[in-house]
């Protein structure tokens, strides 16, 4: 059973192969360490993948054969049926929304906005609305620039790395830092922060008045 005062990680969209869900079980030993062995932390997936495609749906698979290969299955959720009504819930009960798509390929990432506008902190892969959003203080940051020569297989090992780095060195830590009544204060100052960059630049009131002021006079 989850408990709602441990660290929940999220990572809930359209389950395409380029989202890159393999990232999170890249190095199984790392990740069972992080979820059996340190401090409690808990993730919720949820997604469709297109029926025919068979690399994305095997994504899920191995999410869930580390989950109970691990012995961490009471650490990890995976909610079908991926909708509006379930897409609720998910962005506003996660604290870190996970956006992990090889660059240059997300469009926008509208998943991590909703994080964002409901007090969620987007740990990235610096592509689509992140690049824009990130401003280093707000959340946490994979560079998305590839060096010169880099593959497909080295980019993954480098982002899969970089991501359990943040996880271990930055994101745990900063959530179990609480002062003598148990408040979290240093991560509270980030979700303030996300809000006040975040919530009104990536929101439908900024996007309708900018189609009203900038686009709809001038034709």
């Amino acid at each position: 059973t989850f408990a709602d005062d441990t660290l929940t990680l999220g990572f809930a969209r359209r389950i395409a192969t380029y989202k890159r869900l393999f990232l999170l079980t890249y190095d199984h030993e790392r990740v069972r360490r992080m979820f059996a062995d340190g401090p409690p932390l808990q993730i919720v997936v949820a997604g469709k993948a297109h029926p025919l495609d068979d690399n994305a749906k095997q994504m899920l698979v191995d999410v869930f054969g580390l989950s109970r290969s691990a012995g961490i299955t009471s650490r990890v959720a995976f909610l079908e049926n991926y909708d509006l009504s379930v897409a609720p819930p998910i962005v506003g009960g996660c604290d870190v929304w996970l956006n992990v798509p090889r660059p240059p390929l997300e469009a926008s990432g509208t998943s991590g906005m909703k994080s964002a506008a409901n007090g969620g902190l987007n740990l990235s892969v610096l592509d689509g609305w992140g690049v824009e959003g990130y401003d280093g203080e707000n959340g946490w940051e994979i560079d998305g620039d590839a060096p010169d020569g880099e593959d497909e297989a080295g980019q993954d090992a480098r982002h899969a790395n970089a991501l359990y780095d943040l996880l271990e060195q930055q994101v745990i830590p900063l959530f179990s830092d609480r002062d003598a009544d148990g408040i979290p204060r240093r991560w509270l100052a980030m979700v303030k922060r996300s809000l006040r960059t975040n919530g009104p630049r990536f929101s439908a009131a900024r996007m309708v008045e900018e189609y009203a002021s900038r686009i709809y006079p001038p034709a």
